[in-house]
């Protein structure tokens, strides 16, 4: 969608064969991008990312923090693998983006930070959710936090989607697995999402869009 509107799009995760068919169908369409493997709790992998971005495209002038886990299960089945893996990759992996990028926006004097949030970081979604929660409502925090001090050169937005048709309800586990997975029947596409970044990003540099949440008319919370 950003690449439909004239934006080179640097694309960065874990799984690259699935990057490179992004990048294949963005350069079939007219556009320009490209992959780059990543595993956004690598703070060394993250910072040399960003580097490569901008010596291929010759500055970077947003960053989304999308990268997400979301197993769903009960405290009280204590797996504490699965909250490691969540404070890293939520929440870890938004900071380490932040690092790598802030500087090169406070040098250039502009840029946008985009951090993907959730409702689950406006209401505790539990039983099931409540690690995944507190992860949300950190970014939240962070990103708010980040508006207020850096907010006069820098734009940060943060995007609270609620059931999204992604692979992220793939990451559920427990007992829980189930309810979620039927929960997830009313999702809203991605493309939703993609277009509530573009909105955000379109917007003109003298305007800070902070907070989009979204979600399926039929959610209640």
């Amino acid at each position: 969608m950003l690449a439909a509107r004239g934006a080179m799009v640097a694309v960065a995760a874990r799984r690259k064969d699935k990057l490179d068919e992004v990048v294949a169908g963005i350069e079939a369409l007219g556009g320009t991008a490209k992959a780059y493997a990543l595993d956004v709790t690598n703070k060394t992998q993250v910072e040399a990312v960003v580097a490569g971005v901008v010596a291929d495209f010759g500055r970077l002038d947003v960053l989304v923090n999308n990268a997400g886990l979301m197993p769903i299960r009960p405290m009280s089945e204590v797996n504490t693998e699965e909250w490691d893996q969540m404070i890293d990759v939520n929440l870890r992996g938004v900071l380490y983006g932040i690092a790598a990028a802030l500087p090169r926006f406070l040098a250039q004097e502009s840029g946008h930070i985009i951090n993907l949030s959730s409702v689950a970081g406006i209401k505790v979604f539990a039983p099931g959710g409540t690690v995944y929660s507190g992860t949300k409502f950190a970014v939240s925090a962070i990103s708010e936090g980040l508006r207020q001090e850096v907010g006069d050169k820098v734009r940060v937005t943060s995007i609270e989607p609620g059931a999204v048709d992604s692979d992220l309800k793939l990451g559920t586990s427990g007992a829980a697995t189930d309810s979620v997975l039927d929960f997830y029947k009313q999702a809203i596409p991605a493309s939703s999402v993609a277009r509530a970044i573009a909105f955000a990003i379109e917007q003109p540099a003298n305007v800070d869009i902070n907070a989009i949440v979204l979600r399926p008319t039929s959610q209640q919370y």
